[in-house]
């Protein structure tokens, strides 16, 4: 052993103690180093960052697509919003218009009502002036049977105390000069 051990101590002798020692193999090594590094990394990214890529890819996609949906319901929500902003106006000039057919309808129906309440007043009007002749006629006609009753009573009187026709003429003149001739007339 004692060869191998000379060997060794011989070859320790013959270097350099540098730090850093730029040999052919040296270079070599980096270089196949550096290669597999990058043959590595173009395997990892096509591996790993690929399908990452493609994953935040159809993310942004969908994003894209939820934010343009999202702008197109608020289009719509917005024109909708519009509309009903005008059905409103509209509800509004429509209850003006019905509240004033409803006034001008209760007017006509109070105008109705009053010229009829005036007909049926002119009526009832009528009717007692019509019973108020009647009774007025009845009247006259009882004063006539009375002024009759009494003429009747007074002849019955002449006859029996037997007067002279000029006293029976003047009892018959005063007694319708006491009742009046618009009575007797009418």
């Amino acid at each position: 052993m004692n060869g191998i051990d000379n060997g060794f101590i011989l070859a320790a002798a013959e270097m350099d103690p540098r730090l850093f020692d730029l040999d052919l193999q040296l270079l070599a090594d980096v270089t196949l180093m550096i290669i597999a590094i990058l043959v590595l990394f173009a395997i990892a990214s096509y591996n790993l960052f690929n399908p990452v890529r493609t994953m935040m890819q159809k993310r942004r996609d969908k994003i894209k697509q939820e934010l343009d949906h999202a702008a197109t319901d608020m289009e719509a929500a917005a024109a909708l919003k519009v509309e009903y902003e005008a059905k409103l106006k509209d509800i509004d000039s429509e209850a003006e218009e019905i509240l004033g057919e409803a006034r001008k309808t209760a007017i006509a129906n109070e105008k109705r009502i009053v010229a009829e309440a005036k007909e049926e007043a002119a009526r009832i009007l009528e009717r007692a002036r019509t019973e108020a002749e009647l009774e007025k006629k009845k009247a006259a006609d009882e004063v006539k049977r009375e002024i009759i009753n009494i003429a009747s009573l007074m002849a019955a009187k002449v006859v029996t105390a037997s007067m002279n026709t000029a006293i029976q003429d003047s009892m018959v003149n005063e007694t319708l000069k006491e009742m009046g001739e618009s009575t007797w007339l009418s």
